[in-house]
């Protein structure tokens, strides 16, 4: 009887010693070097797996005793694939914790007012956290390429900053930035101003470009998306270099002619009266809410100073004035 008891009472104690060690040692920190380490957590990779590929980066000792924990516990289906990062001052629950949680590494990459297509698209290839799949795309095929109607691509990606999680694509940023572009547009055409010579938000979004493009100042926006209007009620032609420019593509070398202004293009605003068949460049917000907001005004014609801003006239003979001052000087 003294046996059983001895043999019962071991028992209790050896539990009670093993489960205080394997407490103590989930809840001790991790103590890596370096003190931040990044770790991913493959889709469909089975938790121990992952715990072994851990061991042997020197991140977790015990990973056969960590991975049966929580098996043990019913959570290795609820880790979450992903890049994590791993701290000094982790201990092997935090971490499980945050891979429940979902608490990936997150990143960010922007798309700038003005970009082309094109050139958002070169930005997005060039993050190498990001996978790649629209490589052979073109500003033609770009959309069909995102599961979107075919059609011309340039001014549809709203320009902002994105977060992206190891493995999202170059694609996942896009389609986010079309739809952004979308729901912005929409609700922005919502409330335009009466009297625009515009009869879709898409022929506003063209204006938006060609104001994006010409400046970046906030103070000219309204200014100038006022100059296009006027021209439009007037059926003069825009005459904006910047649409000019994007129609000759790489034919042009940094030096806008006589000649590349006679060249006829569907974007030469010169010798085509109306918009340009497409926006030019991705506008932001504040070039949008000019084309659909123009300031009060008559002005015909501007030019730039040379500093950034805009001098704008109501005549002819005030503009080629303005030209000799500010151009040909």
């Amino acid at each position: 009887m003294k046996l059983v008891v001895s043999t019962g009472l071991i028992v209790v104690v050896a539990c009670g010693v093993g489960a205080w060690y394997v407490n103590r040692w989930n809840n001790t920190p991790l103590g890596i070097e370096p003190t931040t380490q990044t770790v991913v957590l493959q889709r469909g990779e089975p938790f121990s797996a992952f715990a072994h590929r851990l061991s042997e980066r020197n991140l977790v000792t015990h990973p056969r005793l960590w991975s049966r924990l929580v098996q043990f516990r019913g959570l290795a289906r609820q880790v979450r694939a992903g890049e994590y990062v791993a701290c000094a001052s982790d201990t092997p629950e935090t971490l499980l914790q945050r891979l429940i949680a979902g608490d990936v590494l997150a990143y960010e990459v922007r798309l700038i007012e003005g970009w082309t297509a094109m050139q958002a698209l070169a930005a997005l290839h060039d993050e190498p956290r990001l996978a790649h799949t629209l490589s052979s795309a073109t500003v033609d095929t770009l959309l069909g390429a995102l599961g979107l109607p075919d059609g011309h691509a340039e001014g549809l990606f709203y320009p902002d900053t994105y977060r992206f999680v190891s493995g999202d694509s170059d694609a996942d940023i896009l389609g986010r930035a079309y739809v952004k572009m979308q729901d912005e547009l929409a609700a922005l055409w919502e409330q335009r101003a009466d009297g625009l010579p515009y009869a879709t938000a898409y022929e506003a979004l063209i204006v938006a470009s060609l104001v994006e493009k010409e400046t970046g100042r906030d103070e000219d926006r309204g200014s100038i998306s006022q100059v296009f209007a006027s021209r439009m009620h007037k059926g003069m032609r825009l005459q904006t270099d910047p649409s000019v420019i994007y129609g000759l593509g790489e034919a042009f070398d940094g030096n806008l002619t006589r000649r590349d202004l006679r060249r006829d293009t569907p974007y030469n605003t010169y010798v085509h009266r109306g918009l340009p068949p497409s926006p030019i460049a991705l506008p932001g917000r504040g070039s949008i809410e000019a084309a659909l907001h123009p300031a009060d005004g008559e002005y015909l014609y501007f030019v730039a100073r040379g500093d950034g801003s805009s001098q704008f006239s109501t005549s002819l003979a005030e503009h080629r004035a303005a030209v000799r001052k500010y151009q040909l000087r």
